[in-house]
Parts: C-alpha cells; sequence; structure tokens
C-alpha cells in the first residue's frame, strides 16, 4: 500500500513506515501522476483536495494534519466514498502562546497594561478556551462569545456580541463559513468596526476572510480602530502588502505553526489512518522531538511588577516580532507573493511554553501561578 505525505508534516515518514510504502512530497508536486497509485494521502492546507486533483487515482482516505478542512472538497470526497478526517485542535495551544505574544507587543504599543484591559473573544472551541484560560492568567477581563457553543450548552458564560463592542481587545477564533445565521464571511465589516469602541484593538488569526480587509485598512486609516494584528489574510499567499504596512503585527499564517502544535497533527493524522486499516495506533513522537531552545529560564522579581516578569518569560519563549520583521521583510524583497508559503513551509521550530523550567527568584505565589496559567513550568 503506497502512502503519499506532505513533506511539511513533520515525521510523517516515520510514524507511516509501519503502514506502507511511504512517499513524501511537497504540497505543490501532488497530482493526479504523482498520486495515482496512492491509496493514503496525508496533506496541510495550501493544497486543494477535490475532483480536479484526486479523479482516477487509488486515494481512499485522505487526512489533513490541521484544524482547517476549507480546502477539502467534501462533497466531492464523499461522493467517491473516501474517508476522510482532520486534526482539530492540533495548534490551538500554539495559537494560544501566539495571541499571549501578541498581546503584550500590542498593549507595549498602545502604552497600556493586560491586567487593566478587557478582551472578546470571539470563538470559544479547541483555540478560543485555550485563549481564554491565558488571558485570565494575565489579570485581563474575559468577554466570551459563541452563539453556536451557546446553543448547544446552555451556559450563562456566553455573551452577545454587541457586549464585546467596548472591550479593548477584540480576537477571533472562528471558522470560515459562508451561509446560516453563524456565517462569518466578512464577519468584521465597516459597520462591524464602526461599532467598537474608539481605539479598541482588533486580532484575527482564524480565517483571512472573516475581516473585511479593505474596511480594516479604512478604519486604521481614520484612527477609528486603535490598532490590529493580523496572522491571516484574504487571498492568501497574495496578500495586501499595503495593509500590512498598517498592522501593527503581522505574520504569514504561522500563529499554529508550533513545532508541536505541527506534531500534534502528525500524531492525530496517523492515528485516524491506523483506525482506517484496523491496526493499532501506537506511534509516538517523543524520542524524536528536537531539544527547546529555551530549557531554562531564570527569572528575578524581586522588586518588579508581576507583568513585567511575566512579559519577560513570554518574550524570552516567543517574541511574535521574529515572525512580524520576516514578514516585512520578504514582502518587500518579493512582491510575486511566492514569499508567503515559503515562510510557513521553512518555518522554525517555535516549541511550547511547556518545555521550559522557569526558576522563579523572588516571587509570589499569585506570580508563579501567573506563569503556570500561561503553561511555564516554574
Amino acid at each position: 500500500m503506497k502512502i503519499v505525505a506532505d513533506s511539511n508534516i513533520p515525521f510523517a515518514a516515520e510514524a507511516c513506515a509501519p503502514l506502507g510504502e511511504v512517499q513524501v512530497l511537497k504540497a505543490g508536486e501532488f497530482s493526479r501522476e504523482t498520486l495515482y497509485d496512492c491509496e493514503i494521502l496525508l496533506c496541510r492546507s495550501t493544497r486543494k483536495i477535490n475532483a480536479e486533483l484526486l479523479d482516477g487515482t487509488a486515494v481512499r482516505f485522505v487526512a489533513t494534519a490541521t484544524i482547517g478542512t476549507d480546502h477539502m472538497d467534501f462533497e466531492y470526497l464523499n461522493q467517491r466514498g473516501i474517508v476522510t478526517a482532520s486534526a482539530p485542535g492540533s495548534n490551538a495551544n500554539s495559537v494560544s502562546e501566539y495571541i499571549t505574544s501578541a498581546l503584550f507587543v500590542l498593549a507595549e504599543q498602545s502604552g497600556q497594561r493586560l491586567c487593566e484591559m478587557s478582551i472578546g473573544v470571539v470563538g470559544v472551541g479547541n483555540v478560543g478556551s485555550r485563549v481564554v484560560a491565558k488571558c485570565e492568567a494575565l489579570g485581563m477581563t474575559v468577554i466570551q462569545n459563541d452563539p453556536p457553543l451557546e446553543r448547544q450548552t446552555g451556559e450563562g458564560r456566553f455573551r452577545s456580541i454587541d457586549e464585546l463592542m467596548d472591550c479593548d481587545v477584540l480576537t477571533l477564533h472562528v471558522p470560515l463559513t459562508r451561509e446560516g445565521r453563524d456565517a462569518t464571511y466578512h464577519l468584521v465589516d465597516a459597520a462591524f468596526l464602526d461599532r467598537l469602541k474608539p481605539g479598541a484593538i482588533l486580532i484575527n488569526s482564524s480565517r483571512g476572510a472573516v475581516v473585511d480587509g479593505a474596511a480594516l485598512g479604512t478604519a486604521l486609516d481614520t484612527g477609528a480602530l486603535g490598532a490590529a494584528a493580523l496572522d491571516v489574510w484574504e487571498h492568501e499567499p497574495l496578500i495586501d502588502v499595503d495593509l500590512l504596512s498598517k498592522m501593527a503585527v503581522g505574520t504569514p499564517h504561522i500563529a499554529g505553526h508550533s513545532f508541536d502544535g505541527k506534531v500534534n497533527g502528525t500524531k492525530m493524522v496517523v492515528d485516524a489512518a491506523c483506525r482506517f486499516l484496523d491496526v493499532p495506533a501506537d506511534w509516538d513522537p517523543a524520542p524524536l522531538m528536537p531539544p527547546p531552545d529555551v530549557p531554562t529560564l531564570s527569572l528575578d522579581a524581586a522588586g518588579r511588577d508581576d507583568e513585567d516578569v511575566v512579559r519577560e518569560a513570554v518574550m524570552a519563549l516567543y517574541d511574535v516580532r521574529r515572525d512580524d520583521a520576516g514578514l516585512r521583510e520578504a514582502a518587500t524583497a518579493d512582491p510575486d507573493g511566492a514569499y508567503f508559503n515559503a515562510l510557513r513551509r521553512g518555518y522554525w521550530k517555535r516549541r511550547a511554553f511547556h518545555h521550559t523550567q522557569a526558576v522563579l527568584t523572588g516571587g509570589s505565589a499569585e506570580l508563579a501561578a501567573k506563569l503556570g496559567g500561561l503553561g511555564v513550568q516554574v
């Protein structure tokens, strides 16, 4: 049996070796010719999975090692009887750590302190719930909005979108949907932006088309919006470079690209393939994982404000400005758009906060709890 895996799925060859013959290809190399005798296809979101790609092939199982599935034509796949799987939640912690770093950068740029700010979280699923937890650990006032989940659970923690309009920050964690009562396509349009409090900050790490880019640019130009951070863009990889120039933080769709998140995705799709083949799902990636860049971190908290210490820790583990600078430099040097996917494919091995042991001197139990709430071992 032949298995084809995207080269951007870490350890795919090692994980799938017991299941059959494994061929690792770049997403751009996927074609009917390269997949004609493939039975299991493991992909990521950079390649459309549809009739144009799969007609005439032997593919009977497709799994995407991503939380999003916009690139998969499920109507076609179901008609063909092709079994599918994805990796929901695999990169949720990674995105929440990205948001944590971005919040510190945005707060510093606006001259504010996170512990005195409110944040509205739109979408409280795998990703949003982790963002809520980290923002609460930072001492922010958190307001949650998720109409589908509210209807499903009946929980009283959810608020209407109107109640988020007075928040200092709004962060989006929703799927891209174009129809139905909860459609999110251009959810944030000119009318939406006009309702936000003056000087508010917008963060989008969900899907690019959830935000109307033209309206966002206008709101920033007029000062109606205080600042914005985008990790996702309309028309990727051909992003609006002028809009990038207006961003407080702009990154190339890498919020969920921590190495741990990508390996979680590998584990989830390989396990799904094992279930499809009715064989044991026992692959363990731990022995293959590289050591973290910051295994230990010394923090002297004596006489310092807790938020300053937490900020030092977060920036030491992941400073989102590194990815911001990389995108701006590449966009200037290579305006044809090829750089965007290249940055994603060649992304560095960012590790999760929980791999770092912080040694805290002169700090309180409250400070230790805040760091622990972000995932740092103290």
